[in-house]
């Protein structure tokens, strides 16, 4: 029976649930690359079944193909030679639909189960995953197993919860009475079901084509619509694996497997319009730039739309108890995946006449200078440096940084990582800036570029960042101060900035990060995205409830 998958993963479920209620740490999936977790061969066979996709063409049994693609290239530079199956826009739509009336047809608890299936299934092979996220995105290998693996899967389930959650709300069937008086009273049997939208289109990224694209793919297919998966043409494998999976749990249930389709396409030739404009696609998740968010929300028609876009994410130090510490975690956040993160902070806003530390009093300059020296100090060794930074995803980045050192003065210059010399790398490039005399930070310039800008005090560095999220979008803030009164102020202008603040890190956790069940990956309020990963509006949208009733038999 179809329902025995949901037996047999009903306690992560329930788990699940509660972790997102109380919002405390919990994570279903290890993140810890360790074979005492995933068994004392996981790496090597990861490695192996990775290397075994490389120079040949990717198996998708019974799916709808025209032609096949593939021209991934690893931005540590090797060419991947992977070919993919392909077909037109049109194909993959109707394909999609033929495999929704029987997909809708099964209960939450079916859908639920077997995306708890497809879950268990990825996080069982999550080195495979993890060399796939490295040599399509450029992340180093421990960040590719954690933020491609177990965090990725983590934000699936938190979707497959929330869908739950909503799916089960109101009651499969009731009785209702009205009473009449003197008269008998009205008795209907009522009876409800979760009735799907339709086709669903999820739109994947370069950087991150598995944290970002499962929030949507897990609430959209729980909810009983069907998925087609648009990977982003520089980084199909980690997605194209995704949907092998997926396919292989819904022909084991004798469901279509074409429920989930995978949309690869090729450079230059992308179908990513064709999919978002034909009226057929009911449901979209996208992650990207504005400027080609704008074309989705304007082309989508009546289209349910989510998107996760770029922003200007800043860090204001007004003060701090701990100048050391606060030097060395903002050095950590901008270096880390050479801030390819939609996370990472970009602007930084210092007093001109400098803050109050433990160290006493420190400059603007000093500030600038400590800063830009933490992250030598991070990056000394070449090792380090390659596990912290990784690798350039796209020449695009690249080109941004050499443009960039014409925009302010230079602290700290980029340079490539040493011992990795066919790679793509770029470390962090720190420029100083006034903030009355440019307004070169405030366009978002993705990558490893950082601003340390001038402005009055405190307050006003505060006013700064948060009036830029309203209008440019921002996903994260940071501040650093000491006076307790400043910061409940500083949380309020970020609140109304729709901005997820952090306040006077200096640990082990950093701005950048997200936790899965406790953290609202971006809020939906600024332009930075509309939607949050993951609430109840997510998921409550893709679906509709729909009444049958009748008088009840005595």
């Amino acid at each position: 029976m179809m329902d025995a998958l949901f037996d047999r993963h009903q306690p992560t479920l329930a788990a699940a649930l509660k972790a997102a209620q109380d919002r405390g740490y919990w994570s279903a999936y290890p993140e810890i690359p360790s074979g005492k977790i995933y068994g004392e061969t996981a790496k090597d066979d990861g490695l192996a079944s990775y290397r075994a996709h490389l120079g040949k063409a990717f198996a998708l049994p019974g799916h709808p193909a025209t032609t096949t693609v593939g021209a991934e290239v690893s931005p540590f530079g090797a060419t991947l030679d992977i070919t993919y199956p392909a077909a037109d826009a049109k194909t993959l739509i109707a394909a999609s639909q033929a495999a929704a009336p029987a997909w809708a047809a099964t209960t939450p608890d079916v859908r639920v189960g077997i995306c708890l299936e497809i879950l268990a299934r990825l996080n069982r092979i999550s080195f495979e995953m993890a060399n796939a996220v490295m040599h399509t995105t450029g992340q180093a290998f421990a960040m590719a197993f954690q933020a491609g693996g177990p965090h990725a899967q983590d934000r699936g389930l938190e979707a497959v919860a929330y869908a739950w959650a909503e799916m089960t709300r109101t009651p499969v069937q009731a009785t209702w009475t009205k009473p009449q008086g003197k008269a008998d009273p009205i008795v209907l049997e009522k009876h409800w079901r979760i009735v799907p939208r339709g086709v669903s289109l999820v739109i994947g990224c370069q950087t991150f084509p598995t944290w970002n694209s499962y929030p949507g793919l897990f609430a959209s297919l729980a909810t009983g619509n069907t998925v087609i998966v648009k990977p982003h043409p520089g980084a199909i494998l980690p997605l194209a694996i995704t949907v092998s999976i997926a396919r292989q749990v819904l022909a084991e249930q004798g469901l279509p497997a074409d429920a989930v389709l995978l949309a690869a396409d090729a450079p230059g030739a992308e179908i990513t319009r064709d999919l978002v404009s034909d009226k057929t696609v009911e449901i979209i998740d996208y992650t990207g730039s504005n400027s080609f968010g704008d074309w989705v929300r304007k082309h989508a028609g009546d289209a349910q739309v989510y998107t996760e876009e770029a922003g200007v994410n800043s860090i204001v130090i007004a003060a701090t108890d701990d100048f050391a510490g606060m030097c060395a975690n903002i050095a950590f956040s901008l270096s880390l995946y050479s801030g390819q993160m939609c996370t990472a902070p970009q602007n930084i806003y210092v007093p001109r006449g400098g803050i109050e530390t433990n160290e006493g009093h420190k400059s603007f300059d000093a500030v600038a200078q400590a800063i830009a020296v933490a992250v030598d100090a991070l990056l000394a060794d070449p090792t380090r440096a390659a596990g912290v930074c990784g690798a350039i995803a796209n020449p695009l980045t690249a080109d941004r940084v050499k443009v960039a050192r014409r925009l302010g003065r230079i602290v700290r210059d980029s340079a490539g990582i040493e011992g990795l010399p066919e790679a793509r790398t770029a470390t962090p490039l720190i420029l100083t800036v006034d903030g009355d005399q440019t307004d070169a930070h405030e366009e978002e310039r993705f990558g490893p570029i950082t601003f340390i800008v001038a402005v009055s005090d405190g307050a006003d560095a505060v006013a700064r960042a948060a009036a830029l999220a309203r209008r440019k979008g921002a996903i994260t803030a940071a501040y650093y101060g000491t006076d307790e009164t400043d910061i409940l102020s500083a949380a309020d202008s970020f609140a109304a900035a729709g901005v997820n603040l952090s306040v006077n890190l200096t640990g082990g956790i950093f701005v950048n990060q997200s936790a899965a069940f406790s953290d609202f990956h971006v809020t939906g309020a600024n332009p930075a995205g509309n939607a949050s990963l993951t609430d109840a509006a997510f998921v409550a949208n893709r679906f509709r409830t729909v009444m049958w009733r009748r008088p009840k038999a005595a």
